[in-house]
């Protein structure tokens, strides 16, 4: 999870939009690009300029397939059998 704040309205929409259509966004904070679902958009009401807190969930790492780790079958112990 990814939270920063911002005083940009643009960025503001674009990242509401994002998280109502359901689609990623990208930010840009400190020089480090972050892509996420957005799930929160807060405003800030006590601070002026009006500021809003923006929260990305990052996508996870995939998982590994447990059928990648399992040895293939052996079919050759039955071959016997076919015959």
């Amino acid at each position: 999870m990814f939270t920063f704040e911002t005083a940009d309205q643009k960025e503001v929409r674009r990242f509401r939009i994002a998280q109502f259509n359901g689609r990623t966004a990208t930010a840009t904070y400190n020089g480090s690009t972050v892509t996420g679902h957005v799930r929160s958009v807060l405003e800030c009401k006590s601070s002026v300029p009006t500021r809003w807190s923006i929260t990305l969930i990052l996508p996870a790492e995939p998982k590994v397939a447990l059928g990648a780790l399992r040895p293939a079958p052996r079919f050759s112990a039955f071959a016997e059998d076919l015959y």
